[in-house]
């Protein structure tokens, strides 16, 4: 394959990876134009958004096996045409439970494209420096499209109407599916066999999608409720039941052995909490900026424009820094940065400016993010064979998900708490300790926030290893 065709090819599948991590943000700040407009039940405006990521995260491991075992660009392609669909059917939607149906469906949809993109770009690049290049691209669009896409959400919802949010998917869907046809290689399945492990599908999708659904109602009903302990328990079954079904399988839906690659297992042990911290950062200071400093929706996306420069530059900068001093002290660095980060924003006052008390924990939060991003990826798919490419990236997008969830669920669980007991400290100052009650509340989300970056760091430093002959000066043979 021609090198120039390779970067146009990851260019192409970068730009469909945006529009799933767009996607999941750029939903946000139209929320309130959407209930008004669709007259939707408040307690069902919540399922706008996880209808997506449940959809989403319960499919990733299924979507990644099909495309190893049945040929990645036709589920790449199957997966970006069903999202084109659905995107446009959620823009013309005129009930609640349509929008919300076609919200899952996009998120499946998703869970098939994303790890399908991922494991095209794995083995159109081989294990070198061209490979790392191409991983921090696709890193860089992975961290920073969520930054893009609250800022795009604010920009399309104010000036166009909320249903653009999801129109802007059409086009460049069509034209990734064009692209695709004319420069995408076959791609067929490299497997001996193409036996779904339908029992394992069922077990580990169910599994995902009680436990993300467990753990995004546990804020609400309360970590002991009887609902809460139902789901979880329920999930954590499942997901019991899929190994034991993974372990006796002839062909598994995600062989076990897998993880006898130590850095598979430890750069996804390490995503979890990073993910998780990333979300204390991005869901509380968007609060923060907006109803505490009043910014307007176009504002607040402004504000976060920052992340998205300084991710591109950082995941640029690593990934070429990776092939002389490897990834491990990255991995292990950029977290305690993220620390750092969140540190810094859980000092941020009430009566607080963005130039002095939110750009420079913002700036610092996203070296780390860059950094960690791109590492941890050519950490996750290093030493896998072509065979389960697609299982390694929907691992990882899995990874990503549920670290997520877990991290949204315990921090707005903490945050909430935090905030009522300001509120019952200070009940004689009324109305006026509100704003500082909020504030409060996110400053305890970004202290545990940083408890989770300094566990990724310490899980990082003790489960990675740098495997020998991983510092390569000069590219390996481009694949075919």
């Amino acid at each position: 394959m021609k090198k120039t065709n390779r970067w146009f090819i990851l260019a192409m599948l970068a730009i469909a990876q945006f529009m799933v991590v767009l996607d999941t943000s750029i939903v946000n700040v139209a929320l309130p134009s959407i209930e008004k407009a669709l007259h939707f039940n408040v307690a069902n405006l919540q399922w706008i958004v996880t209808a997506y990521t449940l959809a989403f995260g319960g499919f990733l491991l299924l979507g990644g096996r099909a495309a190893d075992l049945y040929g990645r660009r036709r589920v790449f392609l199957l997966g970006i045409t069903g999202f084109t669909v659905a995107s446009l059917g959620v823009a013309v939607a005129q009930t609640e439970t349509v929008m919300i149906v076609l919200r899952g469906l996009q998120g499946l949809s998703a869970a098939f494209m994303s790890p399908a993109a991922l494991s095209i770009v794995l083995i159109t690049f081989s294990e070198g420096k061209d490979r790392n290049r191409a991983l921090g691209v696709w890193s860089a669009v992975a961290a920073g499209g969520a930054a893009a896409g609250v800022l795009l959400g604010g920009i399309l919802t104010q000036y166009l109407g909320w249903r653009w949010d999801f129109f802007v998917n059409v086009p460049v869907g069509i034209a990734v599916v064009i692209a695709g046809l004319r420069w995408l290689p076959l791609h067929e399945s490299e497997a001996e066999h193409n036996d779904l492990d339908l029992p394992g599908a069922l077990l580990v999708t169910s599994g995902l999608i009680v436990l993300v659904y467990g753990l995004t109602k546990a804020p609400t009903w309360g970590w002991t409720n009887g609902q809460t302990l139902a789901y979880l328990g329920g999930a954590v079954a499942l997901l019991a039941g899929f190994i034991w079904n993974e372990s006796r399988a002839k062909f598994p839906l995600m062989p076990l052995t897998i993880f006898k690659i130590r850095n598979v297992t430890g750069a996804n042990l390490t995503q979890l909490p990073i993910t998780a911290s990333l979300f204390a950062m991005f869901f509380f200071l968007s609060l923060y900026v907006q109803q505490i400093l009043g910014y307007s929706p176009v504002q607040s996306g402004l504000s976060f424009l920052p992340v998205t420069i300084i991710i591109g530059i950082t995941a640029t900068i690593a990934s070429n820094l990776v092939m002389k001093y490897g990834y491990k002290p990255f991995m292990v660095g950029a977290p305690l940065l993220m620390a750092t980060g969140l540190y810094l924003l859980g000092k941020t006052p009430v009566h607080g400016s963005y130039i002095v008390d939110v750009l420079p924990g913002l700036g610092i939060m996203a070296v780390g993010l860059g950094m960690s991003f791109v590492t941890i990826t050519i950490a996750a798919t290093s030493g896998v064979s072509k065979q389960e490419s697609g299982l390694a990236s929907g691992l990882l997008n899995t990874s990503q998900q549920i670290g997520g969830a877990i991290g949204l669920a315990i921090l707005a669980g903490v945050a909430s708490s935090s905030t009522k007991s300001y509120l019952s400290d200070h009940a004689s100052q009324a109305a006026a300790a509100v704003p500082a009650a909020l504030v409060h509340g996110y400053h305890s989300a970004f202290h545990v926030g940083i408890g989770f970056a300094l566990t990724a760091s310490v899980v990082a430093a003790v489960l990675i290893k740098q495997p020998k002959g991983q510092i390569i000066e000069a590219p390996l043979p481009a694949a075919h």
